[in-house]
């Protein structure tokens, strides 16, 4: 990048209150040294069976919980989430079916109950609401950022000849301005946006999940094939730790360190 080249900026920020859930758009956010984005992954929806201990967490691998790769049923719900209250809404159709705050025995109840019978035997038992404090329940076991580069997104679009909705993948922040697949070479090096830096630690992996259509549920595409056959990896976007922390926002430019 030269100093008269336009820098790749911020196109749009999303965190995911509830893993699996749906994505809460950002105006702005600001980051901390060593986090995630403020309230990412804060909750998850355990199966029955999953032993997760609030007082001492651990992290878990995704099968222990509600997800798109298993549980694409839960694309055809909205959330909707105020981090004031800790309330969270689920919607389907334009029709609000369950409301709860979360951190109270009542509303995380209200939670349970309809996840119970929303995903009826896929839910292997009552869905349990967990969280802790500090704790993130990422795919990754560090606490990251999720780069998505919309350009590497475009280019897969040429391969499968139809549009590829970009929250398929589930990023925090997503880039415009950047040639397709240039972001695996910010691997190891720093970035600067807004007042914050991150360092981009690796490649994320797909996994069936980005098959489901985020709006209908539909189980249409073969995203981690596609990627193999068509460019000999199965990786879309890059995981980034916050190196120093600061305020985030759409339309920041991101410089290379």
């Amino acid at each position: 990048m030269t100093e008269d080249t336009p820098l790749p900026r911020i196109a749009r920020l999303c965190r995911y209150p509830v893993k699996g859930l749906s994505a809460e758009p950002l105006q702005t956010v600001t980051l901390a040294a060593g986090e995630g984005l403020p309230e990412d992954r804060r909750f998850a929806l355990a199966h029955a069976g999953t032993r997760f201990d609030a007082a001492n967490p651990e992290w878990l691998p995704k099968r222990q919980f509600l997800m798109l790769m298993k549980n694409e049923r839960l694309a055809l719900l909205q959330s909707r989430y105020d981090a004031a209250t800790t309330t969270l809404e689920i919607w389907r159709g334009g029709k609000r079916v369950a409301r709860g705050a979360l951190s109270t025995p009542v509303g995380r109840a209200v939670i349970e109950d309809f996840f119970a019978a929303f995903m009826q035997a896929e839910a292997l038992g009552k869905p349990k609401l967990v969280e802790a404090p500090g704790h993130m329940f990422s795919d990754a076991r560090e606490k990251v950022v999720s780069v998505i580069n919309l350009a590497s997104v475009a280019d897969l679009e040429r391969v499968v000849g139809r549009p590829v909705d970009p929250i398929r993948f589930r990023g925090n922040v997503y880039v415009e301005g950047l040639p397709a697949w240039a972001e695996f070479d910010w691997l190891g090096r720093e970035i600067a946006v807004g007042s914050a830096k991150l360092r981009v630690a690796r490649r994320i992996p797909r996994c069936p999940a980005t098959d489901v259509d985020p709006t209908s549920g539909a189980r249409d595409m073969t995203i981690p094939r596609t990627l193999m056959a068509a460019f000999g990896h199965a990786d879309l976007g890059v995981y980034a730790e916050v190196t120093a922390g600061g305020a985030v926002a759409i339309g920041n430019g991101i410089r290379l360190l």
